[in-house]
C-alpha cells in the first residue's frame, strides 16, 4: 500500500511538473529549438520518458525500503532453495571384484568411494542434501536428504548392501525408476544425479524418464574395461560403450573413473546453475532493483541526449557564435 502511494504521488507530481514545463517551453519554442520552433522526436518524447523514469525510480526505491533485506547463505543452504545430490550406487557382487584403480588392485566399490570423496572435496558439498539409493535386481533407498557426509561415505566402505537383495541380475533401470519416484516432488532443476556402476549388465530397452527435478547427470564407470574378471562363470568388466549410451539417453555425460578422477571441468558442469534465473522466479526485490536502476540511468542520460539531439535539426541550438558570420 505504501509503495503504491509513493509511486502514485511521484507520477502525479511528475505529470504536473511536465505540464508546467510544457506551457513555458511552448512560449519560447523558437528560442529553445531554433528557427523551426519544434523539438526532435527525442525532445517530444522527453516528458514521457522523464515521467516514466521518475515513477520507476520512486517505486523501486520505495519497494527496496519496505521489503526485508536479502540474506546470503555462507556454507549452509538452509535459507535458499534446497539443492540435492542423489548417488545411485551399484551394489551387485561384481562391484567387489578387485580390478579397479591404476594398479588394478582396488575393488570397484572402493574405487567408487575414492571418486566420490574426491568430488566432495572439490565442491561446496555442505550446500547440498545427500541421498544414496542402492540397486541390484531392484532399488532400495539407503539414506535420503542427509547433510552428514560420513553417512554417505560409509555406504562405500565395504557395507554389505548386496545381502539386502535376492536377485542375480543387475537392473540399473530399477534404480532410475526409484530415483524418479523419490525426486519427482522436488523443485525443478534442483538435483544432481551421480550413477556409480561397472555397467556389468544393462538392459537394451526400457529407459525410464527422469523428472524435471534432475538438472545434471553423471554416469561414473568403475572396473577394468578391457580384461575384467570372472564371476558366476562369466567375465565381468566395465562396459564403457553401454554406459556412455545410457548417459546419452538420460541427457548426462559419462566418465571412465577406473584410473582418472572426475575432471574439474566435469565437476563445474555438474554443479553449475541451470541457466539464469527464470523470469517467473524473479522476486519483488529483483524488479525493484531493475526499476530503480533503469529509472536512474534514464534520468542521467536524457539531459545529454537532449543537449545534442533535442532540436529538429539534430544539434543543440545554443552554441558558440561564429565570428566570421
Amino acid at each position: 500500500m505504501v509503495v503504491a502511494i509513493v509511486a502514485s504521488s511521484v507520477l502525479a507530481i511528475s505529470l504536473v511538473a511536465e505540464w508546467l514545463h510544457w506551457r513555458r517551453t511552448r512560449r519560447m519554442a523558437h528560442l529553445a529549438f531554433g528557427p523551426k520552433g519544434r523539438a526532435s522526436l527525442l525532445g517530444r518524447l522527453a516528458p514521457l520518458l522523464r515521467i516514466a523514469a521518475q515513477t520507476a525510480l520512486g517505486w523501486g526505491l520505495a519497494t527496496l525500503l519496505i521489503i526485508p533485506p536479502q540474506t546470503v547463505a555462507t556454507g549452509d543452504a538452509s535459507t535458499t532453495q534446497p539443492r540435492h545430490v542423489v548417488i545411485l550406487l551399484d551394489v551387485s557382487p561384481s562391484m567387489r571384484l578387485d580390478d579397479a584403480g591404476r594398479d588394478r588392485q582396488l575393488s570397484r566399490m572402493r574405487r567408487g568411494k575414492e571418486l566420490i570423496e574426491s568430488l566432495f572435496d572439490r565442491v561446496p558439498i555442505q550446500q547440498y542434501r545427500l541421498s544414496v539409493i542402492a540397486f541390484y535386481d531392484k532399488a532400495i533407498p539407503v539414506v535420503i536428504d542427509t547433510r552428514d557426509i560420513e553417512v554417505v561415505k560409509n555406504c562405500f566402505n565395504d557395507l554389505p548392501l548386496n545381502f539386502a537383495f535376492k536377485g542375480k541380475q543387475t537392473n540399473l533401470f530399477a534404480g532410475l525408476d526409484s530415483v524418479a519416484e523419490i525426486t519427482r516432488p522436488w523443485n525443478p532443476d534442483s538435483t544432481v544425479l551421480i550413477i556409480v556402476t561397472d555397467g556389468d549388465t544393462v538392459p537394451a530397452s526400457g529407459m525410464p524418464k527422469l523428472p524435471a527435478s534432475i538438472s545434471r547427470t553423471l554416469v561414473v564407470g568403475v572396473g577394468d574395461p578391457i580384461s575384467g574378471k570372472f564371476i558366476d562363470g562369466r567375465q565381468s568388466r566395465q562396459d564403457i560403450s553401454t554406459l556412455r549410451q545410457v548417459a546419452t539417453r538420460i541427457g548426462g555425460e559419462f566418465h571412465n573413473g577406473n584410473e582418472q578422477h572426475i575432471s574439474t571441468a566435469a565437476i563445474q558442469r555438474l554443479t553449475a546453475e541451470t541457466g539464469r534465473k527464470k523470469f517467473r522466479e524473479l522476486t519483488a526485490r529483483d524488479f525493484a532493483l531493475l526499476a530503480a536502476l533503469s529509472g536512474a540511468a534514464l534520468l542521467a542520460v536524457l539531459p545529454v541526449g537532449l543537449h545534442y539531439f533535442g532540436t529538429a535539426g539534430g544539434k543543440a541550438f545554443f552554441s558558440a557564435p561564429n565570428p566570421k558570420k
